[in-house]
């Protein structure tokens, strides 16, 4: 399925030679001299990577539809994630290489969005932070009151985010899916 390129609107998705992208950004330009043409910017489905596009007004481009399904991860079984769809209780196992870097933000029980195109899971939308355990962090030194001073901490799933030095193991941490960064303590 085709779509005009007058047509696009931010958040579709385009099945590209690049690969599945989607639009982050489109502005339709009429210059005085030649003809119109539309810029866009597009967000690379699997690897993230932003890049700029010009194409012609009124140019093909092929729709991808994009199925997003709201599932909960269950465990990891060798080198893939099972899920279970909250809507029909079907199981999916999901290769660790289609989920990213979401793998270090899920943690069994959690629920995230997994977008479906063309049968495969092409990756995951996280919430803006999760709440995760610290599982090892060396402790505070009694009087160690830097302002702003950090140590290393490694959490339930294996990330190491930098805390604060009064954050302890066994402590629930919130951190940002979009940077890796601590946030607070939950």
């Amino acid at each position: 399925m085709s779509i005009s390129t007058n047509d696009l609107k931010n958040g579709m998705a385009l099945n590209l030679p690049d690969g599945l992208m989607t639009v982050v950004e489109f502005q339709h330009v009429k210059p005085g001299k030649g003809g119109a043409f539309v810029r866009t910017k597009l967000k690379n489905f699997r690897t993230g990577a932003v890049l700029e596009r010009t194409f012609r007004a009124d140019e093909k481009v092929p729709l991808a539809m994009i199925d997003k399904r709201e599932m909960q991860y269950l465990y990891r079984e060798g080198d893939s994630y099972v899920f279970m769809d909250t809507a029909d209780y079907e199981q999916l196992h999901v290769e660790s290489p289609n989920l990213g870097s979401a793998v270090d933000y899920l943690k069994e029980g959690d629920t995230a969005v997994l977008p479906v195109y063309a049968g495969e899971v092409v990756g995951v939308e996280l919430p803006a932070a999760v709440t995760l355990s610290v599982a090892d962090t060396e402790p505070g030194v009694q009087g160690d009151r830097v302002s702003g001073a950090r140590k290393a901490a490694t959490l339930e799933t294996g990330l190491v985010v930098q805390v604060p030095l009064f954050v302890g193991p066994g402590e629930m941490v919130k951190v940002d899916t979009r940077t890796g960064e601590y946030l607070a303590r939950a």
